[in-house]
């Protein structure tokens, strides 16, 4: 045993006495703003007209609709001392009938945008990422940081740089 203590304690020695280097690694991050894409991005204008356009003709039949009842209420409003009270009470289940198939109409349509607008966010987050990703590879990124970051600066904020490669993504997809 006296062998094995009398071989290691030079080693023991040499490795406490010498001069380490450690490695410095350094690490290259950057940090995405990922309200700033989603309102910047050709993508996101995109989505929006296209959801315009999809929903345009019920909104403006919303539109219409809530007219009516307001014609139908003022029509009311104004006859209802020369109605006999059996019209009168025919125009109001009317006009409650409207209001309530119209509340419902609104509902409906609201849950529609809402559900067909989170698709297509939805897509568009898929192209952000795949696109954060790119540019990491490419830039040779260590880290990427998005949601949760409280302050970026400039150095690191990439945003700018995801918004140009999703513009060129556009221009490519549109050719």
């Amino acid at each position: 045993m006296n062998t094995l203590y009398k071989s290691i304690i030079p080693v023991i020695a040499m490795l406490a006495f010498s001069p380490l280097s450690y490695a410095e690694e350094s690490y290259k991050i950057g940090a995405v703003n990922a309200t700033r894409i989603l309102q910047e991005s050709p993508q996101a204008e995109v989505a929006i007209k296209m959801l315009e356009k999809e929903f345009s003709p019920r909104d403006k039949a919303m539109v219409a609709a809530a007219k009516k009842i307001k014609a139908l209420e003022d029509k009311f409003n104004k006859d209802r001392a020369i109605m006999s009270e059996q019209e009168r009470a025919k125009l109001e289940r009317e006009i409650i009938a409207m209001q309530r198939n119209h509340k419902r109409n609104q509902d409906e349509f609201r849950e529609d945008l809402n559900f067909r607008r989170n698709e297509e966010f939805a897509k568009i987050q898929k192209q952000v990422v795949l696109a954060i990703q790119k540019i990491a590879k490419d830039n040779n990124y260590d880290v990427i940081l998005g949601e949760g970051v409280i302050f970026a600066s400039s150095k690191v904020d990439i945003s700018g740089l995801v918004i140009d490669y999703l513009k060129k993504e556009v221009g490519t997809t549109t050719e």
